[in-house]
């Protein structure tokens, strides 16, 4: 059993990158149902024939769940446009508690077999878009009473083996966890945590589903729900004493007190595929 307070988000404001689906979309209808309001930030507004969801239509699913939305059209490669999505959610609900840098590109491709137009994606959306993200949001955050940034993120590590299958994408990754590093010790006497959060196992998204192995993947992978409830967990603890951290969904959970994770599992008692970089 969890034992903390039962809507430690309520009237909380979260402003989540790729929250039009996957796990930015998990971690908005989880912080919904404590009542709090989430700019829901993404590119998607018209539905795309091989991605499901959209910013208008995550935000009719957080305010059925009981939260405050607002649907912000932006690409974060571009930092007018993070900077006008800023804006209308400080205007819109008064300030920012929380920043979730999830939006992300994904090329699992080797040096020769990846192209430059991929490699800028992939660094303009995952490390500058997180940076970015970041440095619009920091003015507001610091007025909160228990700010707090997540980068969908993995534990750095210079193994080898993580770099040479992926070289531009572990970059891309590792972009945005040297920005936990960075902005954890910058801020922390501010008092803004700022941490990442990432995987087990594969999680069941549209990148899986599209660019990943499809059925097979997704049968060995676990719900987005499971990063959703770690997520608030984190989100629920206090900034000043929780920063600088590279946490892991499953152990997150086991830290208070959650055993069984069966129900998290795409497939019932399938077995379940780690993911990369762990």
């Amino acid at each position: 059993m969890i034992l903390r307070m039962a809507t430690p988000l309520a009237s909380k404001t979260l402003f989540i990158t790729g929250a039009s689906r996957g796990i930015g979309r998990a971690i908005a209808l989880r912080a919904a149902r404590d009542g709090a309001n989430i700019a829901a930030i993404g590119k998607t507004e018209t539905p795309h024939p091989r991605l499901p969801g959209t910013i208008h239509e995550v935000v009719a699913e957080i305010e059925a769940a009981g939260g405050r939305g607002l649907a912000c059209p932006c690409d974060v490669r571009f930092e007018d446009q993070v900077l006008r999505a800023v804006a209308r959610t400080v205007e819109t609900f008064g300030g920012i508690d929380i920043l979730v840098n999830n939006a992300s590109a994904i090329s699992l491709t080797r040096t020769l077999d990846t192209d430059m137009k991929r490699f800028d994606l992939m660094h303009q959306i995952n490390t500058r878009g997180t940076f970015l993200c970041s440095k619009a949001c920091l003015p507001a955050l610091s007025h909160s009473a228990n700010p707090h940034i997540l980068m969908l993120a993995p534990p750095p590590s210079l193994q080898p083996r993580w770099f040479a299958p992926h070289l531009a994408y572990t970059l891309a990754k590792y972009g945005m966890s040297l920005c936990v590093l960075g902005l954890a010790e910058e801020w922390k006497d501010v008092g803004i945590a700022v941490n990442a959060l990432w995987p087990r196992t594969v999680i069941a998204t549209a990148a899986v589903q599209n660019l990943l192995g499809g059925d097979a993947t997704t049968a060995r992978a676990r719900h987005p729900d499971i990063v959703a409830e770690a997520a608030h967990i984190i989100f629920s603890r206090s900034s000043r004493q929780f920063t600088g951290q590279f946490y892991i969904d499953e152990e997150v959970l086991r830290s208070e007190g959650v055993t069984d994770l069966s129900r998290y599992a795409n497939v019932p008692d399938g077995e379940l595929l780690p993911d990369l970089f762990l």
